[in-house]
């Protein structure tokens, strides 16, 4: 093999047919040489000169012929410092997670590799933010637990292997944490999360269960597109970070991966600017925002003066800004450990419990912790059925945080960043231990799906658009199409008019309240009535029922009722002669 002429463009190492093309930024002064490996070997087998003079700028380029690209590893030399490519593709000695590597000894290195794959006519969903329901997951604490029955444990495989779970769930996005290649191994403690600066061109080795990372990366997305699962990936990129390099890696994972979507951070990089881009705008982005989250959890555990913050949630179109709706996230409790500690128990964390959110929105009901009280316990768990619907009855793109569906919890810790075991991995055998969540989520996500006024594909205006005599979407209280917002109250009714002739529309009246409270029902318009189809006690009722009050329903205290609006048949008493609805 020989040194030839290389090109600046692109940067990283390109395999080509018959050569291979390396370029790198380098700071002007700086000595820079390109180091090739056999694989296998512990030491360089060659290294290549890329003075400044032969390049551009602050670019060194050159190309290496007659090389075997897959009996080759490289890194570069500056300045006689070992680095690794900050544009490399895949990375070779950091299979074992967690397991400290030097590099200054070439234990870690770049591969070389062909960008071939068949992708067998594999392309982006493109599904409507409307129709999305998101799922957030770890690659590798989804399945790592050993009570995930997954045969490849904390993989892109074994993400794979739960496609038939998320399916029978209903859920068709799922939005993964970083699954760049990251040093986990940073103070002392392990970075489980992977935030933080990264090599974002190359997926992590670690979370393969085979030799290639990036095959395997390839083989999850197209598994997903193949169910109508749409992939996103979390990037959140490190302060300080280029712009040009973030709208280079976020085109790389779109066009190589065929990635449906990111979250990004929008302090970190402009967001009007990844707007911009044009190659951007044929996918998804997104952006973390609290705003739902938080006035959720305040209404779920019954704080006073929240309804104008409600109404406003339930009816905001979160694809209008790129924004998400979620009531728990990676950030913060579980849904489960919500409802069940006031407090974080950040203590295994080393930090004295100092780290993570102090006030969460949270309320353990009655008893901090695991508890054996029956009421207890049941209330929790019909906060849990509450969350849930306050998620799925809301405008915009709902997202599940994993193991949600089945009580997971992390034991009071609401900062699991280091914490790569049990307590940051899904126990699935809470799912085994009770199912019953899981139907309730699942028949709610389908209930969702069948009504599309509480998805809607345009964002509610409060008009009537449709000429059907009512708004798209109206409030109401102990009287109809008024509501009480004064600071004391805690209960509100919600009418979405139908989207269409083949939908129905529905009434939900939320009492947040500790006592029951009466709530008027507005028409649902003439030859039409009411029937009762969720509630938080009985979940989603197989056969609606009609209620025999037709203009008022009382609700139970801290619950949520579902009535959908339905044809009235007349019928006939032969017995008196008169008819009867």
């Amino acid at each position: 093999m020989k040194k030839t002429t290389g090109r600046p463009q692109p940067f990283g190492a390109a395999v080509e047919k018959d050569r291979v093309n390396f370029s790198v930024q380098v700071p002007s002064g700086r000595s820079c040489g390109l180091l090739l490996y056999r694989k296998g070997k512990e030491i360089p087998a060659a290294r290549f000169d890329m003075p400044e003079e032969e390049g551009i700028g602050e670019v060194r380029f050159l190309a290496v012929e007659g090389i075997e690209a897959d009996k080759y590893e490289y890194n570069f030399e500056i300045d006689g410092k070992v680095c690794v490519d900050p544009y490399v593709r895949e990375i070779t000695g950091k299979k074992v997670f967690g397991l400290q590597r030097d590099l200054s000894v070439h234990q870690i290195r770049g591969k070389l590799i062909s960008p071939e794959y068949d992708w067998e006519d594999d392309r982006r969903l493109h599904l409507r933010w409307d129709e999305v329901t998101a799922y957030s997951l770890h690659v590798r604490g989804f399945t790592k637990h050993s009570s995930s029955k997954a045969r490849h444990k904390g993989t892109y495989l074994g993400v794979i292997e739960k496609i038939p779970y998320l399916k029978e769930l209903g859920i068709n996005q799922i939005q993964c944490m970083p699954v760049y290649e990251f040093e986990e191994c940073q103070k002392g403690k392990i970075n489980y999360w992977g935030y933080g600066p990264a090599y974002y061109f190359a997926p992590k080795e670690a979370y393969a269960a085979g030799s290639s990372a990036v095959r395997e990366l390839k083989d999850m997305v197209r598994a997903c597109h193949r169910e109508g699962i749409e992939v996103v990936l979390e990037m959140p990129f490190a302060e300080g970070i280029p712009v040009q390099t973030v709208l280079e890696c976020l085109r790389f994972y779109m066009l190589e991966y065929h990635i449906d979507g990111f979250v990004v951070n929008p302090y970190t990089v402009p967001w009007e600017i990844l707007q911009g881009d044009p190659f951007l705008k044929d996918i998804k982005l997104i952006r973390k925002d609290d705003a739902f989250q938080n006035i959720m959890r305040r209404f779920l555990k019954g704080d006073e003066n929240m309804i104008r913050d409600v109404s406003w949630a339930l009816r905001h179109h979160s694809a209008a800004d790129g924004k998400c709706n979620y009531i728990t996230a990676q950030t913060g409790f579980t849904l489960w450990d919500l409802v069940s500690y006031d407090c974080k128990h950040n203590e295994e964390n080393g930090e004295n419990n100092t780290d993570g959110p102090d006030y969460n929105y949270s309320w353990n009901c009655g008893v901090e912790g695991p508890s054996r009280k029956r009421a207890v316990t049941a209330l929790r768990k019909a906060q849990v059925r509450n969350a849930f619907f306050l998620l799925f009855t809301a405008q915009g793109t709902p997202c599940i945080l994993a193991g949600d569906e089945f009580y997971n919890s992390q034991k009071g810790n609401n900062n699991v960043y280091c914490q790569d075991n049990e307590t940051g991995w899904v126990d699935w055998s809470r799912l085994k231990t009770d199912d019953t969540l899981f139907t309730f989520v699942k028949e709610l996500i389908a209930f969702r799906r069948k009504h599309p006024c509480l998805h809607r594909e345009e964002e509610l205006r409060g008009m009537d658009r449709t000429a059907c005599g009512v708004p798209d979407v109206s409030y109401h209280g102990e009287s109809a199409w008024q509501v009480k917002d004064e600071v004391s109250s805690r209960q509100l009714g919600v009418l979405y008019s139908a989207a269409g002739p083949e939908d129905q529309e529905c009434f939900i009246a939320y009492n947040m309240h500790w006592i029951p409270h009466a709530f008027a029902l507005p028409s649902p318009g003439k030859g039409r009535g009411w029937k009762l189809a969720a509630d938080t006690r009985d979940g989603i009722l197989e056969s609606p029922v009609s209620p025999e009050d037709q203009k008022s329903i009382e609700l139970r205290e801290r619950s949520i009722t579902i009535l959908t609006g339905t044809e009235m048949q007349e019928k006939t008493d032969k017995g008196k002669g008169r008819k009867r609805t």
